[in-house]
């Protein structure tokens, strides 16, 4: 989708500060009484940019086309296959998603979770507690997406790590360097080429599986 993840600056307000107004809402709900309800319920709290998806009917195209900042799914006791099509949804899109729905089971609450929809509300529909809960989706899409960056940079480290590594041991192994000597080797390669140490390890262990 267009706009980055990271919806920091939409978070909770706090108090005496006013909720982002430009923030654009996906509702997807087959019945129009219960859409009109969360919608007046963001526009009475000066959301005004408010967009009903009324059939969940090639649901991901419809979202991707709008391109919201959050979603919000309303469901009136949804059969298995139909939260398998949002969890599935809510994986893909990236996006804080609140989920209400009229009841639900451990297997489902669970499955929310780990298609990482933000808030799974049972039973929850008023229109008073729309915004709280809007503001708790967005706040928890936002910790979890900021400790994903930092568990993919530290998996990224840790890949990168085992390549200069390996190309260290054969450093030594050929040209009988320490492990000191070869790394000073890749940077000083590294420097003099304006690459990434990571770039001249891979370039190294690469030619070397031509060599064989």
């Amino acid at each position: 989708m267009g706009k980055g993840s990271d919806l920091s600056g939409a978070g909770a307000p706090s108090a005496g500060e006013q909720r982002d107004a430009s923030l654009k809402i996906a509702i997807v709900d087959e019945s129009p009484i219960r859409a009109a309800i969360l919608a007046d319920g963001l526009r009475e709290a000066g959301l005004t940019h408010v967009e009903l998806i009324p059939e969940t009917h090639n649901l991901l195209a419809r979202i991707y086309a709008l391109d919201p900042d959050v979603i919000v799914i309303d469901l009136e006791s949804p059969s298995r296959d139909t939260l398998e099509q949002m969890f599935q949804m809510s994986r893909v899109v990236k996006r804080p998603v609140a989920m209400f729905v009229d009841q639900s089971d451990a297997a489902s609450i669970q499955a929310a979770v780990d298609a990482g929809v933000s808030a799974y509300i049972v039973d929850g529909l008023k229109k008073e507690r729309i915004t709280n809960i809007l503001d708790l989706c967005i706040s928890r899409f936002n910790a979890f997406s900021r400790l994903q960056t930092e568990l993919d940079r530290a998996k990224d480290a840790l890949e990168e790590r085992k390549v200069i590594d390996r190309a260290k041991g054969m450093l030594m192994k050929v040209k009988g360097l320490s492990e000191e000597q070869a790394y000073a080797l890749l940077r000083k390669t590294a420097m003099n080429e304006n690459k990434k140490i990571v770039e001249i390890a891979q370039s190294l262990l690469t030619a070397a599986e031509l060599f064989k």
